[in-house]
């Protein structure tokens, strides 16, 4: 049995992107290549064709894999969202209470995480950390590196 995948509105749409860029670009790209390969001759040594072919059986896989996400997805609808306490698509303002540091986090399903946008997992152990949590409350989060104590600054959308 799948697991349901909360997706935004967005996320809907970059899986969308990417399910039709495989679909209609890779996969005739994979088929051109395996035709080729198989006119050149004996497939039994043929390198060309089994990487080809390996690539077909990837990118099936790939598509997939899309393809039961975006069936099992469920579309979050971002205008009810609760800010009171940290929960999936707030963006929260933390102050790490060993050095000071600030920073600001939006909890996103696992899908859509992207560090470098400030996107954190949902399933990432300051996230979990944090959920339920309201402004001024202490978090202490057990990461990798050891025991972080955290303080919810500000939850906003």
């Amino acid at each position: 049995m799948s697991n349901v995948s909360y997706l935004t509105g967005e996320g809907l749409k970059k899986l969308k992107e990417e399910l039709h860029q495989l679909e209609s670009v890779e996969r005739p790209s994979i088929s051109a290549q395996i035709g080729e390969a198989r006119d050149k001759g004996d497939l039994s040594e043929n390198a060309e064709y089994d990487a080809a072919k390996e690539a077909q059986g990837l990118l099936e896989m790939k598509i997939s894999q899309i393809k039961t996400i975006l069936a099992n997805s469920r579309i979050i609808d971002e205008s009810k969202i609760d800010t009171s306490k940290v929960q999936l698509l707030n963006k929260v303002k933390i102050k790490n209470l060993k050095n000071n540091a600030e920073m600001t986090y939006t909890l996103v399903p696992e899908s859509e995480a992207n560090l470098k946008e400030g996107k954190l997992s949902i399933s990432t152990p300051i996230a979990k950390g944090l959920l339920g949590k309201v402004v001024g409350d202490h978090a202490e989060i057990q990461v990798p590196s050891g025991l972080m104590t955290f303080e919810i600054v500000e939850i906003s959308i």
